[in-house]
């Protein structure tokens, strides 16, 4: 039997599996059809059958991603339920990081996707809030509820060398003393952030804060 013959048949679903895995391995930049056409063991023609072009693939691989999110457990309170959701979306997309940058260069809600977003909404017009408020609450909790945020501006990394460092440190605290302040005395200074903490406490907050609003009337 052919190489040929044992290979399962092309088709679009196989296509896009092959390119998220590809993409889990080697990243998003990695994903061309000449790369994901020699993982398949075909030719780059064979791929337009399924795909029009790269970014229709990746229209279907954050398809594929989104589609992964499960349903959160039924809960009594609309929060968390909504909690649950996101935190649901963050566990799946931590398993494809190429996704979040998927995402944000996407240009046009696909219907899985405002599927899920559909899924957010219904959840906190359950929970009897207002129109008003959901529209606000989705723009406030806005890439969060796809389960990632992006860090602005981060601040400069001190030099490796000590007396260098110090020096620096000494410069830096003189100019910004809030900012020495905050990383020198909380619980977890000189410490790396605890990314999947820190999503959690906005998330929480972001909720906490619809919650009073819609409790406020």
């Amino acid at each position: 039997m052919s190489s040929d013959q044992r290979r399962p048949p092309l088709d679009r679903d196989r296509v896009v599996g092959a390119a998220v895995d590809l993409a889990d391995r080697d990243g998003l930049d990695a994903l061309t059809m000449r790369h994901l056409a020699e993982t398949l063991g075909v030719t780059p023609m064979a791929l337009y059958k399924h795909v029009d072009n790269r970014e229709r693939l990746i229209d279907a691989m954050v398809d594929r991603v989104v589609a992964e999110i499960p349903r959160a457990a039924p809960a009594s309170l609309w929060n968390d339920a909504l909690r649950a959701r996101i935190l649901a979306a963050r566990s799946a997309l931590r398993r494809h990081p190429w996704a979040q940058d998927a995402i944000e260069s996407r240009t046009l809600a696909s219907p899985v996707v405002l599927a899920y977003m559909d899924d957010l909404m219904r959840t906190m017009f359950d929970g009897g809030l207002s129109a008003d408020l959901v529209h606000n609450s989705m723009h406030a909790l806005s890439t969060r509820m796809w389960g990632f945020t992006r860090d602005v501006l981060p601040t400069p990394t001190p030099p490796a060398d000590p007396a260098e460092r110090a020096t620096a440190l000494a410069t830096f605290a003189e100019a910004y003393p809030a900012i020495i302040r905050m990383a020198t005395t909380s619980s977890h200074a000189g410490e790396a952030c605890d990314d999947d903490a820190e999503f959690a406490f906005a998330l929480d907050l972001l909720i906490d804060g619809i919650r009073r609003r819609h409790d406020g009337g």
